[in-house]
């Protein structure tokens, strides 16, 4: 929290609260922290608790980024009026990586919806094979906290042009 709290005010940039959320008070957290956005994982959720927290959370404002694994998950988060889903290429059973998801499941994401490849990002051609599978964006957690120069390791992974999913 305090991270998130330094982050909020250094930057006047959006803010996500990547979070194991299962309960709206936690939503209320992070909207009162200052974020403006925070994570949903659908594997974590019942439909029918998916369903409240991302009520609750669009009722006090807050963006929700879903996170699914396989096209059950993604048809509920669609279900539960997501507006940007997140597909994690991390199997979090196993912590195993399987770069094949995002590639797999983000063209069936709708054009209209924020699609973002989570989880194994490392390089510029990781970034790139995502755009060209129809990502709008990519979640970088470890390459850029690994790294000795992270502002480097950003500039590296930016200016990727994204291709469309379609109508």
């Amino acid at each position: 929290m305090d991270d998130l709290r330094q982050v909020r005010d250094a930057l006047a940039i959006p803010i996500l609260k990547k979070d194991f959320h299962v309960a709206p008070i936690q939503l209320l957290e992070a909207r009162a922290l200052g974020a403006s956005a925070a994570l949903l994982i659908a594997r974590a959720l019942s439909p029918e608790r998916l369903e409240e927290m991302s009520a609750y959370g669009r009722s006090i404002g807050l963006e929700l980024l879903v996170e699914v694994r396989d096209e059950d998950e993604l048809r509920r988060a669609l279900d539960a009026g997501a507006t940007m889903i997140g597909v994690n290429n991390r199997n979090l059973e196993t912590l195993e990586i399987d770069a094949t998801t995002s590639e797999r499941l983000i063209p069936s994401i709708p054009a209209q919806l924020v699609a973002v490849a989570e989880s194994g990002v490392r390089t510029r051609a990781e970034v790139e094979r995502y755009a060209n599978a129809g990502a709008d964006a990519v979640l970088v957690g470890s390459a850029l906290s690994a790294s000795p120069d992270p502002i480097a390791a950003t500039r590296a992974l930016c200016g990727v042009p994204r291709r469309s999913r379609g109508g």
